[in-house]
């Protein structure tokens, strides 16, 4: 016999917990990945070797961007086509971090920005249905 509370409603109820759930940690994480990146100076960049800062800091601004995105219009209702087009573009930035990670033959970071790109087209998935 069926579950008389498993209904549409309810499932989609529970969808959009579950997707203010990934939604508050992937932007958790993209604010403190874009604020780390914001802090970097020249010299960090000199004495690491990494990409050139101003790369750095224009990642950063976009995840710190991003993170705002995910949040802002879905919460307040303002331009909430937003929240999926913030998941779209972090996805994109990850799958862009994937590739240099894999490059630099960085197997660790590169499974994280794997895992970050999965939550990301979830969400986006998620709030576009929605």
């Amino acid at each position: 016999m069926q579950d008389p509370f498993r209904g549409t409603k309810l499932r989609r109820f529970e969808m959009n917990i579950l997707t203010w759930i990934l939604q508050s940690l992937l932007a958790a994480m993209f604010l403190m990945a874009g604020l780390f990146k914001l802090s970097k100076s020249e010299d960090y960049s000199r004495k690491y070797g990494v990409q050139p800062i101003g790369l750095v800091k224009f990642i950063g601004t976009s995840e710190l961007l991003g993170a705002v995105g995910l949040i802002a219009p879905a919460a307040t209702h303002v331009l909430p086509w937003l929240t999926p087009t913030a998941a779209v573009g972090l996805a994109i930035i990850m799958v862009l971090a994937t590739g240099f990670h894999v490059r630099k033959k960085e197997y660790g970071p590169s499974g994280f920005t794997a895992v970050l790109f999965l939550i990301s087209v979830f969400v986006a998935w998620s709030r576009f249905a929605g």
